[in-house]
């Protein structure tokens, strides 16, 4: 596996984790009536490479779960994120 490889599965580990504690803490402050991570952030981390843990999370926790944005705007942005993977390995080999 070359640099640039590991590099990848690096940053996809690290926001995975990031999107997984994010969407945790959320959820805590949600119970508490706290101050609440804008509906933007969360998407914006999962469009950044952590929908899938995101999506996990959320429904192993039931946050968001209700709100069609997320169960319909997170399955698409993993559609969109493996759509763009396929084509870059494809353009590689």
């Amino acid at each position: 596996m070359d640099l640039k490889s590991k590099i990848f599965i690096i940053y996809l580990l690290a926001i995975s984790l990031i999107s997984v504690i994010v969407t945790i803490i959320d959820k805590k402050r949600a119970i508490k009536h706290k101050y609440r991570i804008p509906e933007r952030t969360l998407l914006t981390i999962s469009a950044l490479g952590g929908s899938v843990a995101m999506l996990i999370t959320m429904n192993i926790i039931r946050h968001k779960t209700k709100h069609l944005k997320f169960m319909v705007g997170i399955p698409i942005i993993i559609i969109i994120q493996m759509s763009a993977l396929v084509y870059i390995i494809n353009c590689i080999i």
